[in-house]
Order: C-alpha cells, then sequence, then structure tokens
C-alpha cells in the first residue's frame, strides 16, 4: 500500500498541479489571484492596491489573517521547533480577545455590507462603528496568529516520534514578541508601498495554500495510522505532497465552481 500510495501521490500532485494552472489566470499575481479567489470574497473596496490600481490577491482581512498564520507558524518553528503543547491557560484570555475581535469587526463589516446593498431592508440591525480596512488587516493578523498557536503544536503532536511537551507559548513575554509581529505586519501592509506588497501579497495567497497543506497532512497521517512515526522534513515528504495534492485539489474545485455561479475571476458580485 505504501509503495503504491509513493507512486500514486506525486502523480496525483503533478496532475492536479498542472490542471489548476492551466484553468487559472496567467502570472505570478495571477496564480496568486486564484489562490484568494478559493477563500475570499476579493471586493475592490476592500482590498489593498498596487501603485497601478491592481488589487491585491485577498482582502484586507484574509490578507492579515494568512500573513499572521504564515509567519506566526515561521517564527514558532525558529525559536521553539516541536514543542508540542497548546499556549498556556494563562494566556487564553488574550487569545480569546484576539478571537473575539475577529469576530466582532467580521460581523459589524458583514452587516454593513448587507445594508449598504440592501437599502432599507436591514435597518434593524445596528452598525457599532464604520468598517475600515485598518481594523480588518489588524483583527485579521490577529486571528491569523491565534491559528499558527493551535495548528503548530497540533502538527507537531501528529508528526514527530520525539517532541516538547512544553506549551508553544507558556508566558506573557512570549506573547509580547508574537504580538509584536502581529502590529508590525498590518503596519507593512497598510503602507501599500510596491517593494512591501508585492511580497506580502504572494506570501498571503501561498499561506491559503500552505495552511491548507499542513491541515492535510495532518489528517493523512491519522488515516494512515502513522502518527509519531517521522523523525525529520524529509521523512514528511509524502504527507506533505499528499496534503498539498489535497489543499490544491480542494482550491480547484473551489475555483471552479466560483467562476462557474459568477462567470468571472473578479470579486464576488453583489448585485
Amino acid at each position: 500500500m505504501r509503495r503504491f500510495l509513493s507512486l500514486f501521490t506525486p502523480a496525483a500532485a503533478l496532475t492536479v498541479l498542472l490542471v489548476w494552472l492551466w484553468i487559472t489566470p496567467p502570472g505570478l499575481l495571477g496564480k496568486a489571484d486564484a489562490l484568494g479567489y478559493a477563500v475570499c470574497h476579493r471586493l475592490d473596496q476592500r482590498s489593498f492596491h498596487f501603485d497601478d490600481g491592481r488589487q491585491s490577491p485577498l482582502c484586507a482581512r484574509c490578507s492579515g489573517m494568512y500573513l499572521g498564520a504564515v509567519f506566526g507558524l515561521l517564527a514558532l518553528q525558529a525559536r521553539f521547533p516541536r514543542r508540542a503543547g497548546f499556549p498556556a491557560r494563562r494566556l487564553w484570555l488574550p487569545l480569546a480577545l484576539l478571537t473575539a475581535a475577529f469576530a466582532l469587526d467580521g460581523t459589524n463589516s458583514y452587516f454593513y455590507l448587507l445594508k449598504s446593498i440592501t437599502p432599507g431592508r436591514l435597518d434593524f440591525i445596528p452598525t457599532l462603528y464604520l468598517p475600515n480596512n485598518t481594523l480588518r488587516v489588524f483583527t485579521g493578523t490577529g486571528m491569523g496568529l491565534v491559528m499558527a498557536l493551535f495548528l503548530f503544536p497540533a502538527f507537531n503532536q501528529t508528526m514527530w516520534k520525539e517532541i516538547n511537551a512544553a506549551p508553544v507559548l507558556s508566558g506573557f513575554r512570549q506573547f509580547a514578541w508574537l504580538l509584536a509581529l502581529g502590529v508590525a505586519l498590518p503596519l507593512m501592509t497598510l503602507a501599500e508601498w510596491d517593494w512591501l506588497l508585492y511580497p506580502l501579497a504572494l506570501i498571503s495567497a501561498g499561506g491559503v495554500l500552505l495552511l491548507l497543506t499542513l491541515i492535510y497532512a495532518v489528517l493523512w497521517v491519522s488515516l494512515m495510522r502513522q502518527e509519531n512515526a517521522f523523525d525529520s522534513w524529509p521523512q514528511l515528504g509524502l504527507p506533505l505532497l499528499a496534503g498539498m495534492t489535497i489543499a490544491l485539489l480542494q482550491i480547484t474545485l473551489s475555483d471552479l465552481l466560483r467562476l462557474w455561479l459568477t462567470g468571472t475571476w473578479g470579486a464576488f458580485p453583489l448585485g
């Protein structure tokens, strides 16, 4: 069975990748747009823009969320490799506040959008404050960091033979440097300087594929009953490739379904 999977998985990965590359818009940013297209509404007024007016692949909230998740995972891997404990309980309150801020701002922004496209029908729903991209990217980044803090130990718990059972974050000093990252990333994005926005846009779009790959790799290893069977990253080649294949298949199917429903690679139509 394992020999079959070791041969089938690369072939399946190559097939899905070629199909996705074929159906999606041309160019590096075009491919990034297609990654964002699978998970984000991509409304123009809720997105960042390059100097030429081109829209970024993800809206401000999703840009922040995936940037926070990607850089959070990288920072945790650099500082605390193979830590497999979830954040210490003393940090649950600030993490809950970051999650609540994301939910509150997202809900307020969503209802504001509904009220703007259906005048008069939803006036009974209060607008707590005028939504804006600054709040979207900050709350999105906070949520992305929370995602990283739980995905990272879950991945380590599943994959490695030898793990460090200590919490991935145990105190407020560690949380402070991660929170500093959650402030720096939105500030860099809000500047909308092309030399910064371009790589950040590509990283945020790539974060869609990265997070799905890690999640599906964990599920793959669990289904194959290979938990805690790996000593090094090269040994994870097949699970990660399988996870990426499933992730890219999901993205491809989502892209095709949305394209069939809307007929455009642009923002989700509101009218």
